[in-house]
């Protein structure tokens, strides 16, 4: 193939979705430009990928065809199109699918976005498997929601495909289709699929460009993404040119203006964290702040306001007067619509994309060289506004002194996490050596260790790794700096410890390590625990007699009750009752601790930025007892009446479900979360899909605490060649969900 010498265009109908969709293609090496004039929309011979907004998400039907229909006919011959949609399937769809097809293009719908669980099953559009009719994301437009999306389509004729994991010949069959309808609805529902379906569409374009050459790819982001990443492959040799005639960024500080042109719940949410920030936030109506250039502030829609265009018309009067004030000020702006009309007044007709903090939240940059933030107003976890601030700010500085000045600045968002080093006989010390050095660490986190300096040395050694372990007594003398490693040692370990034994002296340093990490947690110097692996039998022989490190943790923070959740890439697991015998389990399990421990495990998911996880709960016996066949009616008596009170509270848990199917269903996406009733359910199923990056989360104490899902391997402690990624990733996880530092 020889695509690497055509032109890309990728159509959006609003800014931020324009800008989320540049970044993959920028970030494969395309010279990518986002255009906001459709006049200049067809790529030359500069921008390879031009992605054009066209602003019709809010306009009325006919000017949203009006436009298409001009854009389709500036096209040059062999254009690649992509028509991005919005993933819950909003804004002038019928409009603007009926101008393409009235040009001559056969459109491939394809309209799944994984990793929010929308997904397309037999023509529907579905929301974590529930028809997208049926939700409420569609409460604020002013039409109902589409039962099928051929019914979106209206009379623009429409064929279907199955997806391509439920058929052998799928290429063959999208063929067929396509030459039977001018608009083909393909089923999807995974990453898997939209990469097939796009690896498909390219194949065909070189194989029958008969039908082929004067079709569009309509998607989500997803398929974008998957779209470009095939681009890249099949062209080989894109050049890393994105942006190249952006002027370079100035190192100065510059003013940062936030508008949340967004009415909705995730919004409110974030703007609320960066309230507790101590961010000036000011209303429409209210006078804006005037900060000392690279302090942010915000400004919102007046809450009581209810005729969107009057409070899209107060936010553009209040933003034109702080940015005539301070013309050279960043911005970051919630909501597509909202940007747009800002930018239109600043008369920025084009930008370039620079990064993605999440997805949909991506940061580009004008030809004068301002940057611009933007994420829709339904995207990005609870801390986002403020990271997205912070982002801002730090690149107008050398990445060097950002970590210089980061701790002593309002808008540092890294929690403080106290890493505690487990037993120092296993590999606790290198694992938390690891994991500090690897480059992401101080990126987002400040970690200090809670440990032994010799030992941590030792296992740096064993690693072949650089450190500087530097020995501190409180948290205030830290410092941040990539390299270096904070260390609270009270040292309770010898130098000649053994590697690789069961060691009552490292058993009782494990214990008051968890202890020292707990007291700085309740005084509220920490946000987080991460913690490297501890040993039972070395905690006993010290006569520290706990079943491990939850109960522990549990008995050092005043706590009667938690939670222990697996977290791997393919399931999360949080466990009704754990370390103790299945008969004394299943004796235990009752409808009030059912329903506390799927109200812990829906609040941990909530806190990471997942508003509505859904939650599937196992069963105790063999096929959730089959009606009676087998157990003794465990399933009506200790988990039903608990499911139907967190549904009547909003809660979406589903079940009981059978154990040997529940697994599997959250392996491929279906449940955000799988509650087992004792160890071995849980944990069985999870060492099978991913004990390499398995992270073990505590839930339902004042901090959230998070472990690697391995022990302490003594028989590789101290061989250098232990495998780091579960304590990267427990150490990533510890952040995600820790509550904001109070300054």
């Amino acid at each position: 193939m020889t695509t690497n010498q055509q032109d890309f265009l990728i159509i959006a109908d609003d800014f931020s979705g324009a800008c989320e969709v540049s970044l993959p293609w920028s970030d494969h090496g395309f010279p990518t430009r986002v255009s906001l004039g459709f006049d200049s929309a067809p790529a030359d011979n500069t921008h390879r990928a031009t992605v054009v907004d066209t602003n019709t998400r809010y306009s009325t039907p006919a000017n949203a065809h009006r436009l298409l229909k001009e854009l389709s006919q500036t096209l040059p011959e062999g254009t690649m199109v992509f028509k991005k949609i919005d993933s819950l399937w909003r804004g002038n769809l019928n409009a603007e699918l009926r101008a393409l097809a009235d040009a001559g293009y056969r459109l491939i719908i394809a309209g799944a976005l994984p990793h929010l669980e929308r997904t397309v099953e037999n023509g529907r559009p579905l929301i974590a498997g529930q028809p997208l009719s049926s939700t409420g994301a569609w409460q604020v437009e002013a039409q109902q929601a589409p039962e099928t999306i051929a019914e979106l389509l209206g009379d623009l004729a429409s064929a279907r495909t199955p997806s391509p994991h439920e058929t052998g010949a799928f290429r063959d069959q999208l063929a067929a289709a396509v030459k039977s309808a001018p608009a083909v609805i393909v089923d999807c529902a995974t990453d898997e699929d939209l990469h097939e379906i796009a690896d498909a569409w390219l194949t065909l374009r070189t194989t029958d460009p008969e039908h082929f050459q004067r079709s569009i790819l309509v998607g989500t982001g997803a398929l974008n993404a998957a779209l470009a990443s095939k681009l890249a492959g099949h062209s080989g040799h894109a050049t890393d040119t994105a942006g190249q005639d952006y002027a370079p960024q100035s190192r100065e500080p510059h003013h940062i203006l936030g508008v949340i042109g967004s009415a909705s719940g995730p919004s409110g949410q974030q703007l609320e964290i960066a309230r507790n920030h101590g961010l000036p936030c000011g209303e429409t109506t209210s006078e804006l702040p005037s900060p000392a250039p690279g302090e942010p502030v915000i400004l919102r829609a007046t809450r009581s306001a209810s005729d969107p265009h009057q409070v899209l018309a107060h936010l553009r009067t209040q933003a034109g007067h702080f940015l005539a004030e301070h013309p050279d000020a960043d911005l970051f702006l919630t909501g597509g619509e909202t940007a747009r009309a800002i930018l239109d007044d600043l008369g920025v007709d084009s930008l370039a994309p620079l990064q993605q903090l999440e997805p949909g939240v991506v940061i580009c940059q004008t030809p004068d060289g301002r940057l611009v933030g933007t994420k829709p107003g339904s995207f990005g976890s609870p801390n986002i506004l403020v990271t997205a601030l912070t982002t801002l700010r730090s690149l107008r500085a050398p990445y060097s002194q950002e970590l210089d000045s980061m701790s002593t600045t309002t808008l540092d968002t890294r929690p403080f996490i106290a890493v505690t080093m487990g037993d120092g006989s296993g590999v606790g010390p290198e694992v938390t050596v690891g994991a500090l050095l690897d480059a992401n660490a101080y990126k987002i986190s400040r970690p200090v260790v809670i440990g032994d300096c010799h030992r941590l040395s030792m296992g740096a050694e064993a690693l072949g790794l650089q450190a500087e372990i530097v020995e501190i007594t409180e948290i205030a003398q830290a410092q941040f700096i990539p390299g270096r490693i904070n260390v609270i040692d009270p040292h309770l370990l010898s130098e000649d410890l053994e590697w690789g034994k069961i060691s009552g002296e490292a058993g009782n340093a494990a214990y008051h390590y968890i202890r020292i990490a707990c007291e700085l947690a309740m005084r509220d110097e920490v946000q987080g625990i991460c913690t490297a692996p501890l040993n039972k039998a070395a905690l006993h022989e010290a006569g520290h007699i706990y079943p491990g490190h939850t109960e522990l943790l549990a008995h050092f923070m005043g706590v009667d009750e938690v939670s222990m959740m697996l977290s791997t890439p393919k399931v999360k697991v949080i466990h009704v009752t754990t370390h103790i015998g299945l008969i004394d389990a299943i004796k235990k399990i009752e409808p009030g601790l059912v329903e506390r421990t799927v109200r812990r495990g829906h609040e941990a998911l909530v806190r990471a930025g997942n508003p509505n996880p859904k939650i599937g709960v196992c069963a105790i016996n063999p096929h959730a007892g089959e009606n009676g066949l087998f157990g003794y009616g465990e399933e009506e008596e200790k988990i039903i009446p608990a499911i139907d009170k967190l549904q009547a509270d909003g809660i979406n848990a589903i079940g009981p479900l059978p154990a040997d199917t529940a697994f599997f269903l959250a392996g491929r996406g279906d449940y955000n979360l799988i509650v087992a009733m004792y160890h071995d359910q849980g944990h069985g199923p999870v060492k099978v899909l991913g004990i390499e990056a398995g992270v073990n989360i505590t839930v339902g104490l004042p901090v959230i605490r998070t472990s690697v899902d391995h022990g302490t391997a003594f028989d590789i402690a101290g061989k250098g060649i232990v495998e780091v990624g579960s304590m990267i990733e427990a150490l990533q996880q510890s952040v995600n969900l820790a509550s904001v530092p109070v300054k």
